[in-house]
């Protein structure tokens, strides 16, 4: 496997460069203004981004977003348009090469100011939460939960989208002010709805979908939101081994918890204070790591991912 393709530098405007992804606009035949996400091997932990990467990484997010995306095509509208980098005007050959498996050619939208998260099980932050105040972002619970414990109806736990920092959760109403009635209405329903099928069809396939995070988008001239970003993926979601779900305890996972495992040590040996630049991560991790990814997929799909 090539090393980590830990960014791209493409012939095309307004490059745009997230902790993993990378951005540029695209203008499609006959006028219509796209967007390209190009999904790199970058990883970041605690929001700092590695000196060095999970070969392979972005093209196994892109292809897991790629089958949920034509999975849930008939359920909701997205904004998908390719995943073929000959679709993508301006490139050249070489180009086209470097975007092979990891790139999503996307319709342009406003951006909802919402993101759309549902919990079907209590952990990460919610668990926190409810140990020290009985709730979950303002939803009482039953009292007696355990971390990882399955909640009896999925959660709709909205938050603010943040241009910096981290984002802020907030209530139903909250959102409402902010966006809506209709429109937030919309969004708890249409988030829950795909919530509970993925998990639905993830646990036939020995993984339990314990929460995930979406994201929507307006079309010009179009009210009814679609779905955008990725979705679905080990990097916004929590994806459990079902054989190995055990109340009261943190659960392994199919994303970059081997990662975070591994820098918790390098933290707690005074090497590290979780500020920028981020330690290089040694083989092993990277070579476990990347292999829960394309296990993830493997399980969703049924079919193995070959990575060159």
């Amino acid at each position: 496997m090539n090393d980590a393709l830990m960014e791209t530098r493409l012939n095309l405007p307004n490059r745009r460069s997230g902790k993993v992804r990378d951005l540029y606009d695209v203008t499609l035949e006959g006028g219509e203004e796209a967007l390209l996400i190009v999904a790199t091997d970058r990883i970041s932990a605690f929001d700092v981004v590695m000196q060095n990467g999970l070969p392979g990484k972005g093209i196994v997010l892109t292809q897991i977003s790629k089958f949920w995306f034509e999975h849930f095509s008939g359920e909701v509208e997205h904004h998908l348009i390719s995943t073929d980098p000959a679709s993508v005007p301006g490139l050249d050959a070489a180009e086209r090469n470097l975007l092979q498996g990891r790139m999503m050619l996307c319709r342009k939208t406003r951006v909802v100011p919402i993101e759309c998260i549902a919990r079907g099980y209590i952990t990460g932050s919610g668990w926190k939460d409810y140990q020290r105040s009985g709730s979950v972002c303002g939803i009482p619970l039953p009292e007696g939960l355990r971390n990882s414990d399955r909640l009896a109806e999925p959660l709709f736990t909205p938050s603010t989208k943040a241009e910096t920092g981290h984002d802020e959760n907030i209530s139903f109403d909250e959102g409402v002010a902010e966006v809506g009635r209709e429109l937030m209405s919309w969004l708890r329903d249409t988030t829950l709805d795909l919530y509970t099928r993925a998990r639905d069809y993830a646990f036939e396939r020995g993984i339990i979908l314990a929460d995930t995070k979406f994201e929507f988008g307006q079309l010009p001239g179009q009210s009814t939101p679609i779905l955008i970003d990725e979705i679905f993926t080990p990097d916004s979601s929590r994806f459990w081994p079902a054989d190995e779900w055990q109340p009261g305890r943190e659960q392994p996972s199919f994303d970059k918890q081997i990662v975070r495992n591994y820098l918790e040590t390098v933290v707690d040996a005074g090497e590290w204070d979780k500020t920028p630049p981020g330690p290089v991560l040694p083989a092993d991790v990277i070579e476990r790591s990347i292999a829960r990814y394309l296990e993830a997929y493997e399980r969703l799909t049924g079919s193995p991912l070959q990575l060159a």
